[in-house]
C-alpha cells in the first residue's frame, strides 16, 4: 500500500500541470513540483494549511466554502506571489472529491495569458469605441442577413434619439424610420448585391426649421468567403459647405442688383481694361457706359496717381486707398478706391469701388482744426500744444537754445461765470486770448490749456540769465494787458493773471515735467497774492513732492488702521471737576512716528481725504463716549473737531446721523458728543451754516466754536447761530495774565459768551496764574497742560478714573 502511494506521488510529480492533494478538511497532503514552482516555494512549505496563504482573502473563502461542500467543482482564482512574471497569476481550479479516500484531487491551470488577452481585447474595444465616438461623423454597422444594427457610435445613435447601446440589435427601419428605410433601400441593395460603395446626399429639416444637409456613404463588408456579410454606414454633415455654395450663388445675384442700385461708383475691369460700370460712376466722371467700356482704367486716373494705381492693379492687392480721378471737364476728383478680386459669371475680374470723398476730406479738415484748436478762442488746444511742445524742445536741445514756458491762470475767474453768466465769461476769455497774442511775437506759441488756463512758449538765445530778464519783462507785459478792464454787457470787469515760469533746459527734461514745474510756479504766484509771476524753484517743488508722497500714504492710513484718537481733559476752572474732553486726531506714521494734525490735515483737505478721515474720527469718538458713559465715568461731552471740507460736504448732516444711529439710540449718543467748528467756518455762507447747525442741534449734539477770536465773525452772526460754547484761542491765553492786550481780549470774549448764554472754555492753560485769572473773569472751563496733556484712550480712561476717585473723596471728606 505504501508503495502504491509512493507510485501515485511519483506519477503526480511527473504531471506537467500543478496538482494539489487535500484532505477532507482542506489540509495539503501532497503538492507536486509544478504547483511548488507556481507558488515559488518548497513543497514542504505548502503542506497542511500553508498552501492557503497563496490566495487573497476572497479567493480563500470561496475555495474553503466549495471544499466544505464535498462536491466536484471548477472555478477561477487568483494566486499572489507566484512564479509569473508579474508576481501573480490567475489559475483555473478543477477539484474532484474522492469519497473512498476522503480527499480532494485538485488540478490547476495557469490562465494568466488568457486573462491578459481578454484585458487587451477589452482595452482595444474601449479604444475603438473612444475613437468612433470622437470622430466628426456618424458611424454604424448593419448585418447583411437581417439588417440589424451591430454597432453605432454616439453621434449616429443621438441623431436618432437613442444611445449607442440601445440601438444595437434594432432593424434599420426601427432606427431611421420606415419612410427613410424605403428611400435608401435601393442604395443598400446595390451595396449588398454588387459589393459597390453607394454615396448619396440628403437635405433634411433641422432644428428651428433650418435646412440640414448630410452626405451618406454605404460601404460593403465582404467576408472571407467573398459574400457580403454587412454594411458600414458613414454619415457626414455637409451643411456648412452646401450653405456656403448657396450663399455664393445668392451673392452673385445680389451683386448684380447692387451694381445698379449702389450710390457709389463700381467698375469691373480685366487686365486693366474696363468691362462694366454702374450708373453712379458714369455720373461721377461724366462719361457714358459705352465711352468707358473697353478703355484702360488708368486713362481716368490723375497723372500723379497713376503709378500707384498701376502697382495695385499689377499686384492684385485687395485694399482701400485714397487717390484721384479726372472727370470729363478735367476737374480733379478726390476718391477712395477699394479694390477686390472676384468671380463674376464664372470669370475672374477685378472690381473697384469708387467713393467720392471730397465732402469727407473737407469735413476731416474741419475736424482736424477743431481737434487741435479751442473752439472758443481759436487758439491751439491742449493736445496740439503738447505735440508742438515736444517738437520745440527737441529743436531747442539740438540748437542749444532756451525755451520759457509760461503757465497763465486767471484769478477768481469762477466769480465772473457765477455772477455774470457763462456768456460773459466766454467773452472775457476771447478778449484775454486776443490780448495775449497781441503782446507776443509771431514766433511765440500760445494755447488755451483748458478752462481759464493759457500756455505761452517763448523762444530765446543760449543765455538763461538774459532769457530770465526777457521773460520777466514779457510776464509783466502780459499781466498789464490781461488785467485791463473788459466791457461785458455794458459792465467793466477785470481779472488778473497768476503766471508760473519754467525753463528748458534747466528746470525740466520732458514736456510733462516742464508743464508740471510751470504749474508749480503758478501756484506759488497765487500763494504770494496773485496778479504776479514767479519762476520755478526746485526747493518748493521738493516740498510739493513730499506733500504728494504724504498724500499717497494718507490714502492708505485708514485701511492700515494707523489713525488714533488722543483725548485731552476739560475741567471746571473753579474747582477742577472733570466736565469733558476733546478728541484729537493723531497719525501713527510707519516711518515718521506720531504726527499731529498740522502735519497732515492740510494735505488731507486738499485731496478730500478729510471726508473719510473725519468720519472715522467722529465714529471713534462716539464709540468712546458711549463706552465711558456705560462705565459710569461721566466724561461728556467728547468734543470732535470738524474740518472745513467735512462740514461743507454734501450729506454731512446725514453722515453724522448715521454715526449716531450706528451707536444705538441716537438721542443719548448725541448728548455725549460736541462738534467744534472754527470761527472762519461760520462765515462762508451764513444761511447754509445756520441751516446745518440747526439740524445738528435738533439731533441733540452740542456745538462749539474753536479758536474764537482769531476770525472775523460778527456779533450778529453769533446770536443767530445755535452755539453752546466758545473756546478762547491759546494765542490769547499764552500771555495771560501779564499781557494787557491779551487780558482785555480774553475778558471781552468771556463777557460776550456769558451775555449770549454760552459756556466759555479756555485752551492752552499751562499755569495756575492763567487758571486763576480766567476763573476770576467767569471763564467756566479750562483745557491745557495744567490739567493734562492729550492721552491715548487707555491712558485717558485711567486718568479719568483716578480723577473721579479724588473728586468723590473730596466730596465725602468733612
Amino acid at each position: 500500500m505504501a508503495r502504491r502511494a509512493s507510485d501515485d506521488t511519483a506519477a503526480w510529480d511527473a504531471l506537467p500541470g500543478p496538482l494539489l492533494l487535500l484532505d477532507e478538511h482542506g489540509g495539503a497532503l501532497h503538492v507536486n513540483a509544478a504547483f511548488a514552482a507556481l507558488a515559488r516555494r518548497e513543497s514542504s512549505h505548502l503542506l497542511g494549511r500553508a498552501w492557503q496563504e497563496l490566495f487573497d482573502a476572497g479567493s480563500r473563502r470561496e475555495l474553503l466554502a466549495k471544499l466544505a461542500a464535498r462536491a466536484d467543482f471548477a472555478t477561477a482564482v487568483f494566486i499572489s506571489g507566484s512564479a509569473a512574471g508579474d508576481g501573480a497569476a490567475w489559475v483555473d481550479w478543477a477539484a474532484r472529491w474522492q469519497p473512498g479516500a476522503r480527499r480532494w484531487l485538485c488540478l490547476l491551470h495557469d490562465a494568466s495569458a488568457v486573462k491578459r488577452s481578454e484585458a487587451e481585447a477589452r482595452a482595444q474595444a474601449r479604444l475603438f469605441r473612444l475613437l468612433a465616438d470622437n470622430v466628426p461623423a456618424q458611424i454604424a454597422y448593419y448585418r447583411a442577413s437581417d439588417f440589424q444594427c451591430q454597432f453605432a457610435n454616439k453621434a449616429y445613435a443621438r441623431a436618432f434619439n437613442t444611445d449607442e447601446y440601445a440601438v444595437v440589435g434594432k432593424h434599420v427601419a426601427e432606427v431611421i424610420g420606415a419612410e427613410a428605410e424605403a428611400r435608401i433601400r435601393p442604395h443598400m441593395q446595390r451595396v449588398l448585391q454588387h459589393r459597390e460603395v453607394a454615396s448619396y446626399e440628403r437635405e433634411l429639416t433641422g432644428r428651428g426649421g433650418k435646412p440640414r444637409f448630410i452626405e451618406v456613404h454605404l460601404l460593403p463588408h465582404v467576408g472571407e468567403a467573398g459574400d457580403t456579410v454587412g454594411c458600414f454606414v458613414l454619415i457626414s454633415d455637409v451643411t456648412r459647405y452646401r450653405l456656403a455654395e448657396r450663399a455664393a450663388r445668392e451673392s452673385e445675384e445680389r451683386l448684380a442688383k447692387f451694381l445698379h442700385a449702389s450710390v457709389e461708383g463700381i467698375v469691373f475691369h480685366k487686365d486693366g481694361v474696363i468691362t462694366d460700370v454702374n450708373p453712379p460712376l458714369c455720373a461721377l466722371v461724366g462719361y457714358s457706359l459705352a465711352e468707358l467700356c473697353g478703355r484702360p482704367t488708368l486713362d481716368y486716373v490723375a497723372p500723379d496717381q497713376r503709378a500707384r494705381v498701376a502697382a495695385v492693379l499689377d499686384s492684385g492687392q485687395e485694399l482701400a486707398y485714397e487717390s484721384a480721378l479726372v472727370d470729363r471737364a478735367g476737374q480733379r476728383i478726390a476718391v477712395e478706391l477699394i479694390g477686390r478680386t472676384m468671380l463674376r459669371n464664372g470669370e475672374r475680374l477685378r472690381m473697384t469701388i469708387v467713393r467720392d470723398i471730397r465732402d469727407r476730406q473737407a469735413a476731416q479738415a474741419r475736424i482736424h482744426h477743431l481737434a487741435h484748436h479751442d473752439a472758443l478762442t481759436g487758439l491751439p488746444n491742449r493736445m496740439s500744444f503738447l505735440e508742438q511742445l515736444q517738437q520745440h524742445m527737441a529743436a531747442a536741445e539740438a540748437e542749444g537754445t532756451q525755451l520759457a514756458l509760461l503757465f497763465i491762470d486767471l484769478d477768481h475767474f469762477k466769480r465772473v461765470n457765477d455772477s455774470l453768466g457763462h456768456l460773459a465769461g466766454d467773452a472775457l476769455l476771447r478778449t484775454v486770448a486776443e490780448r495775449i497774442l497781441a503782446s507776443l511775437r509771431a514766433t511765440d506759441l500760445v494755447a488755451r490749456f483748458g478752462g481759464d488756463e493759457f500756455m505761452v512758449l517763448l523762444h530765446g538765445g543760449p543765455s538763461r540769465e538774459r532769457r530770465r530778464d526777457e521773460v520777466d519783462e514779457v510776464a509783466r507785459k502780459l499781466i498789464a494787458a490781461i488785467e485791463a478792464p473788459v466791457d461785458a454787457e455794458g459792465r467793466p470787469i477785470s481779472v488778473t493773471p497768476s503766471i508760473g515760469v519754467a525753463f528748458f533746459p534747466g528746470d525740466a527734461d520732458t514736456p510733462d515735467e516742464l508743464i508740471k514745474n510751470a504749474d508749480s510756479a503758478m501756484y506759488l504766484a497765487k500763494a504770494k497774492g496773485r496778479a504776479n509771476h514767479q519762476f520755478f524753484d526746485r526747493g518748493i517743488a521738493d516740498s510739493a513732492y513730499a506733500a504728494l508722497v504724504l498724500e499717497g500714504q494718507l490714502a492708505q492710513a485708514l485701511e492700515r488702521g494707523e489713525f488714533e484718537l488722543y483725548f485731552q481733559p476739560q475741567v471746571r476752572a473753579g474747582d477742577g471737576v472733570l466736565v469733558g474732553c476733546e478728541a484729537l486726531l493723531r497719525w501713527n506714521h510707519p516711518e515718521r512716528g506720531l504726527l499731529v494734525p498740522d502735519q497732515f490735515i492740510p494735505v488731507a483737505e486738499r485731496q478730500r481725504l478729510m471726508l473719510a478721515i473725519g468720519q472715522w474720527a467722529l465714529t471713534e469718538a462716539a464709540r468712546s463716549a458711549q463706552r465711558w458713559d456705560a462705565q459710569g465715568l461721566a466724561v461728556a461731552p467728547v468734543a470732535v473737531n470738524l474740518s472745513t471740507v467735512q462740514f461743507q460736504s454734501v450729506g454731512f448732516v446725514e453722515a453724522v446721523a448715521q454715526v449716531l444711529a450706528d451707536d444705538g439710540d441716537a438721542r443719548p449718543a448725541a448728548r455725549l458728543l460736541e462738534l467744534e467748528l472754527t470761527e472762519r467756518m461760520l462765515m462762508d455762507d451764513i444761511g447754509e451754516v445756520k441751516h446745518r447747525l440747526l439740524r445738528l442741534k435738533a439731533m441733540g449734539l452740542g456745538i462749539a466754536v474753536d479758536d474764537f477770536g482769531t476770525g472775523y465773525s460778527s456779533l450778529g452772526h453769533l446770536k443767530e447761530l445755535p452755539i453752546d460754547k466758545i473756546k478762547i484761542d491759546r494765542s490769547f491765553v499764552h500771555d495771560l495774565p501779564g499781557n494787557r492786550d491779551s487780558a482785555a481780549i480774553t475778558r471781552a470774549i468771556v463777557q460776550l459768551g456769558l451775555s449770549l448764554g454760552m459756556t466759555v472754555t479756555a485752551e492752552g492753560v499751562e499755569t495756575e496764574a492763567q487758571r486763576d485769572f480766567l476763573a476770576r473773569q467767569g471763564c467756566a472751563q479750562i483745557q491745557g497742560l495744567l490739567v493734562g496733556a492729550p492721552m491715548p484712550a487707555p491712558a485717558f480712561e485711567a486718568w479719568a478714573r483716578e480723577r473721579r476717585a479724588r473728586e468723590r473723596a473730596a466730596t465725602s471728606s468733612p
